[in-house]
């Protein structure tokens, strides 16, 4: 089930924010190692820095997907006291 009327296609609202979420997960992992490769000396290689950052952003994305329900349910339980 996509949420979207019947008819229409397109990716589950949940699942494309999760995936939002990992790419900026991604994304700011190699902006930190940037910053610090051009601050002190480089940690690691690039390719050793691109496989981190995908580990990076899926955990983000799984995080962000096991999550949102919770947070979701918890910020509408705040909003009705």
């Amino acid at each position: 089930m996509s949420g979207y009327p019947s008819g229409r296609m397109g990716i589950d609202p949940r699942a494309k924010s999760a995936f939002l979420w990992g790419l900026v997960g991604l994304l700011s992992f190699l902006v930190l190692v940037q910053g610090y490769a051009l601050l002190a000396e480089p940690l690691v290689t690039i390719t050793q820095a691109l496989a981190l950052a995908l580990l990076v952003g899926m955990s983000a994305g799984a995080g962000a997907y096991l999550l949102e329900p919770r947070l979701a349910a918890r910020a509408a339980d705040r909003g009705e006291r």
